[in-house]
């Protein structure tokens, strides 16, 4: 408005009729020098003059005022009868969400409702008062009121006068999407979904039935499968002796979901003769574009199934991964014949580096230690310089540590992952063992810089994995890396020089992790231990490095006397803040409570500067992988762990327990 009133300002003093008068008024002072009669006459005509001029510029900036007033006025009303009548709903909103006003449409949504004053969130919940303020958040897009579908747009706005000029309110629009959403909707429910079915252990299945039932079996697993494809209205076909694809729409998927992939246990429940459950791996493949992205998708969910020990399905949507199943042991695979491809590939890698790195997981334990030692001496069977990167032991691999570093030939054994990165170059082979998670390894970092990585690992696969990998053997049905690498010895070469030692830190390792062979032990466990005896490994050598100091003893004991039941069969304690050496007695406490008559899992944490540790066990019926997943942990059925970061230890069992509580509700939905 003040930008007008100068332009009116502008044209109501013309340039030229000032210029006029002044002009005028010399010429009177001209004239009065020469005569004052005349002058005097002269100067009373330029009085009137200016007189007249001042009363037809005032009359006629009167007549510009009341134009603008009543054109403020049409504008005025304009810009409210646009507002009152705008085909949306739409209202005004206050910083924090209350409502100063509204319009009949949005009035419409909540009939019988009184809105003023009243915060928006008590209406719409989803639009948290926090979102309006002056830092507005507009992330926010989608809203459902009824049976309508709403884009929610808002905008601040200044406004006000006098001490509240910077009063801001904020204009909030619904806009109505409800067809846009039902044919948006609609094309996700048609589009297609690929799920690859595997038969876990078919092979396992067949030679433990009975020659005249085993066709019985598999018409039976196929006629089960063919119905659930049918109630979902997909198309399933076999393209494998024990693979098969089904093809279905999402809106169909979305019912197996809903079931928790019941199939899964149902399939499980077959019975006709077989001495081994039968169970399947499924990987599907959602919300992709076309049905070759979806098949892709499809691919990695079941591999990845299978690498977490079968039983279970995976579902892949984009970068999101979905589990179900998985409450079963990994079943052991009685042929020996992936270990010799393995061995010999891992021959080959080797034979063309000139320096091999081999790494575990931070904080490593007698497997990993044992595994690393074994996959060494076949470094340097092949001719090739080997180390293990190690930055700090600790007290579960002390004793062993101590013991190599005692021998002249394991001097050089180690080595800080400082000088592993600055020796690394395109003929340096990396060996990860005993996990395949980049963020759980020693040193993250190096598996960046390495172009050549193989990864031998015995955990159920998780997210997480080394990209890229030349070779992965991951076998979650294993007892521990060492098992695996034991039989990798056997087939690297028939004469591979295996030292004492070496024998028993690789036997060490197998006791560790089944728990002296109670836990996860096969016919192929007692076959590695076997070869590992015959390789010199004495059992009381072993004995030694499990050996617990007093202090650790007691610590333990603590442990143990403080646990308390948060679901039943279910055991939680923590360690005291400054037990030394806390996330390897938090391991052994949690061992020792479930040999504690009444507990079927325990969990035990403990606070570190780096975090807080988790480690889970369980006598089999819990699945304590499922369990610890939920907080970003993993490892096996019967024994998991996991970390939080930037987590107190109240914080740390709330979250524990949350878990525990939601696996609970899951066993009791299916």
């Amino acid at each position: 408005m003040s930008f007008v009133k100068n332009r009116l300002t502008k044209r109501l003093n013309l340039p030229e009729v000032r210029v006029y008068l002044a002009v005028i008024l010399l010429l009177v002072v001209v004239i009065t020098l020469f005569d004052y009669v005349i002058g005097g006459i002269a100067f009373l005509l330029f009085l009137f003059l200016l007189l007249y001029n001042w009363g037809v510029a005032k009359r006629r900036r009167e007549e510009w005022y009341e134009y603008l007033e009543n054109l403020s006025e049409n504008i005025e009303w304009a810009t409210k009868n646009a507002v009152l009548s705008i085909p949306m709903p739409l209202v005004v909103i206050e910083v924090g969400g209350s409502i100063t006003w509204y319009n009949p449409n949005f009035g419409d949504l909540f009939k019988g409702e009184k809105l003023l004053e009243r915060n928006i969130s008590d209406f719409i919940p989803e639009l948290k008062p926090r979102y309006f303020t002056e830092g507005v958040d507009t992330s926010f897009h989608e809203i459902s009121l009824g049976d309508k579908r709403y884009r929610v747009l808002w905008t601040p706005v200044k406004t006000g006068t006098g001490s509240r000029r910077d009063r801001v309110i904020f204009l909030l629009y619904l806009l109505d999407i409800t067809e846009e959403y039902r044919i948006r909707e609609l094309f996700r429910a048609k589009r297609l979904a690929i799920a690859y079915i595997h038969i876990d252990n078919y092979d396992e299945v067949i030679n433990s039935t009975e020659e005249g039932k085993a066709p019985g079996v598999l018409a039976e697993i196929e006629s089960r499968l063919n119905r659930w494809a049918s109630g979902l209205n997909g198309s399933i076909v076999r393209y494998e002796r024990d693979k098969f694809i089904l093809i279905l729409e999402e809106a169909a998927l979305d019912n197996a979901l809903k079931s928790k992939f019941d199939i899964l246990d149902n399939i499980r429940e077959i019975s006709l003769g077989n001495r081994i459950p039968v169970t399947l791996s499924i990987g599907v493949g959602q919300g992709a574009d076309t049905p070759a992205a979806a098949s892709v998708s499809a691919r990695a969910a079941v591999e990845l199934a299978l690498g977490r020990g079968g039983d279970q399905a995976v579902v892949k949507q984009g970068t999101k991964l979905y589990f179900y199943g998985g409450k079963s042991q990994g079943v052991e695979k009685r042929t020996k014949v992936k270990s010799r491809v393995i061995a010999n590939a891992l021959r080959e890698l080797m034979e063309h580096s000139e320096l091999v790195l081999i790494m575990s997981h931070a904080s490593p334990d007698l497997d990993s230690i044992g595994s690393a030692l074994g996959l060494y001496r076949c470094a340097v069977h092949a001719g090739r310089k080997a180390h293990i990167v190690l930055n700090r032991s600790n007290a579960s691999v002390d004793n062993i540590i101590k013991t190599l570093l005692e021998k002249e030939a394991y001097r050089d054994l180690f080595i800080r992952s400082e000088d592993a990165m600055n020796s690394i170059g395109k003929d340096t082979l990396l060996i990860i063992v005993d996990t395949h998670r980049p963020s759980f390894t020693e040193s993250p970092e190096l598996i960046s810089l390495a172009e050549n990585i193989v990864v031998i690992d015995h955990h159920r696969r998780s997210a997480e994995t080394v990209e890229n990998a030349a070779l992965t053997y991951l076998e979650p049905y294993a007892s521990s890396a060492s098992e695996l690498v034991t039989e990798i010895i056997q087939y690297f070469d028939e004469k591979v020089p295996i030292e004492q030692i070496e024998a028993e830190a690789l036997l060490a390792g197998i006791t560790m992790d089944t728990k002296n062979f109670i836990f996860k032990t096969g016919v192929r466990t007692y076959e590695a231990a076997s070869f590992l005896r015959r390789a010199g490994a004495q059992p009381t050598s072993v004995r030694q490095f499990f050996q617990d100091d007093i202090e650790t003893f007691a610590a333990r004991s603590k442990i143990v006397e403080r646990a308390e039941m948060i679901a039943p069969g279910i055991a939680m304690s923590e360690c005291d803040p400054d037990t030394e050496n806390a996330p390897l007695v938090a391991a052994q406490a949690a061992d020792s409570l479930i040999t504690i008559k009444g507990i079927n899992a325990s969990i035990v944490l403990c606070e570190t500067t780096e975090g807080i540790y988790i480690s889970g066990r369980s006598l089999g019926d819990i699945n304590m992988q499922v369990i610890l997943e939920k907080l970003g942990g993993g490892g096996h059925l019967t024994m998991a762990g996991a970390r939080l970061e930037n987590t107190t230890i109240t914080e740390a069992r709330l979250k524990v327990k949350a878990a525990v509580e939601e696996y609970l509700k899951e066993g009791e939905s299916k």
